[in-house]
């Protein structure tokens, strides 16, 4: 057998493995288990899985779908999810082979675990969990700080700094639609229920300030006005009729010929917003993790059932979930800026033809952008370099 090849299958059946433990992501993530212990078990019966329960897909087959134990039927879901691991590892091995990519041709099949996972929770869920996203981002800057450029590969890896800039503007891209959507949704009204002490506010006035000053003077004025509000010990209100409104007027004058130009003030505006909007994810994250727990200490307490902090909390209308926007920076930190275009323009594209047979259908549309966003970023994964080269060639770049 060619060495390729064998390399190849390698990497497909170490896919099917690592699809077996993404089953144990998609089940435990978003029910804040813990992904080590206990030991793999049916989760209608409670019994503990033998290793013979757990060969990928061979004992789903074999076991006629159905729990050895209670006899419970098992999601399809669970044989899918491990063959297209396999097939994700097997194509990427093949299109980005480990003796050229070294570091980054794993950093690719994290990559699509992570995406695989996010899309089968968000299609359950309708969320997308902080503990694939932000530690993702974390990853993928580490793939791309020991990742080496590889000579004479057809698409290189992003470095680090190429890594920091696909991050900040994949978060702040989707940040930017998600705001300037909820805005209009809103009817152009001021949000009722400002985030304290850093919320959409400071990502607004991020946006508007990386316009003019770029991108890390943006994103200081952002954290700025966090430091405000935190001695204020209140939000002090920046209205967003001049930070929103100020960005689109800047944007205006930028394609008159003023400021920077266009591109660089567009650019330096996303990643101000993208780099705020990651701080404000992880100091979500946090504070939820610590609400969760303080619910759970009420509960094991007797105390009166009650939801978490995050579900009683009011809040405005929002035209996007803050999870695609962390997935947007995971797709930004691993492809690179480019390719996060790509898979952007996909998913948009994706979700709309969905939309157009949902409504032929006469049935709701409640997939959420992140399936899409996912099946965007794994287009770009293999065809985004043509893609790109043939729009270049279209403007004669």
């Amino acid at each position: 057998m060619n060495l390729d090849v064998f390399v190849v299958v390698c990497a497909a059946v170490f896919g099917l493995l690592v699809g077996s433990f993404s089953n144990v992501l998609i089940w435990r993530l978003p029910r804040g288990e813990n992904i080590a212990f206990p030991p793999s078990h049916c989760p209608h019966c409670d019994h503990a899985l033998s290793p013979l329960d757990l060969v990928p897909v061979a004992s789903w087959v074999a076991l006629g779908g159905k729990c050895r134990y209670c006899r419970a039927p098992i999601k399809r879901r669970y044989p899918v999810v491990e063959l297209l691991t396999g097939l994700g590892y097997g194509v990427i091995a093949a299109l980005f082979p480990l003796g050229v990519y070294g570091v980054g041709t794993l950093g690719l099949m994290v990559l699509f675990t992570l995406l695989l996972v996010a899309s089968a929770i968000d299609l359950d869920t309708y969320t997308i969990p902080d503990e694939l996203t932000l530690p993702g981002v974390a990853l993928g800057l580490l793939f791309a700080f020991f990742g080496a450029r590889a000579a004479g590969a057809e698409y290189d890896l992003p470095n680090l700094p190429e890594a920091v800039n696909g991050a900040l503007l994949g978060a702040g891209l989707l940040v930017t639609i998600d705001v300037l959507a909820s805005w209009v949704l809103r009817r152009f009204r001021e949000r009722q229920y400002p985030d304290f002490p850093i919320g959409y506010q400071q990502i607004s006035l991020a946006l508007l300030a990386g316009t003019w000053l770029g991108p890390w003077w943006g994103a200081g004025v952002g954290l700025l006005s966090v430091g405000v509000n935190l001695a204020a010990r209140r939000v002090v209100r920046v209205p967003e009729l001049l930070t929103i409104g100020g960005f689109l007027v800047s944007v205006m004058l930028g394609s008159a010929g003023y400021g920077m130009g266009l591109i660089l003030m567009v650019q330096g505006a996303l990643a101000a917003a993208g780099a705020v909007s990651l701080v404000a994810g992880l100091y979500w994250w946090l504070q939820y993790r610590g609400a969760a727990r303080a619910e759970a200490a009420k509960a094991e307490a007797d105390a009166p059932a009650a939801t978490t902090a995050e579900d009683d909390a009011p809040y405005d209308p929002s035209a996007m979930g803050f999870g695609d926007v962390k997935l947007a920076a995971v797709i930004g930190v691993f492809l690179g800026w480019e390719r996060l275009l790509v898979a952007v323009v996909v998913a948009v594209v994706a979700g709309a033809l969905f939309g157009i047979v949902q409504l032929a259908l006469k049935s709701e549309n409640r997939v959420k952008f992140g399936p899409y966003l996912a099946l965007g970023a794994v287009v770009a994964l293999i065809w985004g370099a043509a893609l790109v080269e043939a729009y270049r060639g279209m403007l004669g770049l």
